[in-house]
């Protein structure tokens, strides 16, 4: 008898362990850390551009990287949300299934996610902007975690109207690099905003190939994307004038700021990208 108990306590336990790992994976794909590294990208290059010029701030640099990757998370799991109320999300869709589309995530669940890394992202950029005593960058966040969350949810999103692409070229260019730099050295240099408009065009960029291969499913949802608005054939324009103007900018930055012929090792990668577009 006992030893079916300790068999029956065995078996209900490793079902937990197994619901729980399930959990957790699904929760991880809603985080969809493939993003990550692109919203970090203009945080890092920040970081090492304030440390060849001399600052070098370890607590900020953190902070920095943690308020980041909690608004990312926050815009995927709001976009996740607000993609599957609005009817964006359907079988339709070519992109990688979202959680509460599949039924993986409940959205009461999402929902409650949403206010936890909001209140994480709150927390966070408090403590950046305390230890630094810049208080007057505490709009400018509010104004990230709003932007974050109204990208596909609420009466009128304005992901849905193709305001996505300035606001990934605003928060993912202009603030995260201007921002970030300012931070750490509480300085403003006027070459920053031809860098800060590279990686702003190349994060667009990013988001525009994702709207050309929703565009047929997004046309029939009322998501009015850019390349919904203008026409397949000028989005692939438009994206060689994104990826063409970044790399354009970055070049112009590294010019102007020119010590080392290895500054430039970064045009190895227009090949691939030429023979990626063509």
């Amino acid at each position: 008898m006992d030893g079916n108990r300790i068999k029956i306590s065995n078996f209900i336990i490793c079902n937990r362990k197994h619901d729980l790992i399930l959990n957790i994976k699904v929760w991880i794909k809603a985080f969809r850390l493939r993003t990550l590294p692109l919203s970090l990208s203009g945080i890092l290059l920040s970081i090492f551009l304030a440390y060849s010029n001399g600052y070098y701030n370890l607590k900020t640099s953190i902070l920095c990287i943690i308020t980041t990757l909690f608004l990312q998370i926050l815009s995927n799991l709001a976009n996740d949300y607000g993609d599957f109320v609005n009817g964006i999300d359907n079988k339709e869709r070519l992109g990688p299934s979202r959680t509460v589309q599949s039924g993986d995530i409940s959205p009461k669940n999402m929902k409650k996610a949403i206010i936890v890394f909001t209140i994480l992202s709150l927390i966070s950029g408090f403590f950046l902007i305390y230890d630094k005593n810049l208080f007057i960058f505490a709009p400018l966040g509010i104004l990230a975690i709003i932007a974050a969350i109204t990208y596909t949810i609420g009466r009128k999103p304005y992901g849905y109207i193709g305001l996505g692409d300035l606001s990934v070229f605003i928060f993912f260019g202009l603030v995260s690099v201007i921002g970030t730099y300012f931070l750490l050295t509480e300085n403003f240099n006027y070459d920053l905003l031809l860098i800060s408009t590279s990686i702003g065009l190349f994060s667009t960029a990013v988001l525009n190939i994702n709207n050309i291969r929703d565009i047929e499913s997004d046309k029939k949802s009322g998501k009015n994307s850019i390349p919904v608005r203008i026409g397949l054939k000028k989005a692939k324009i438009y994206h060689y004038f994104l990826l063409l103007f970044g790399i354009l900018f970055a070049f112009l930055y590294t010019y102007i700021n020119f010590k080392s012929y290895f500054q430039f090792l970064f045009l190895i990668s227009i090949p691939f990208i030429v023979k990626k577009c063509f």
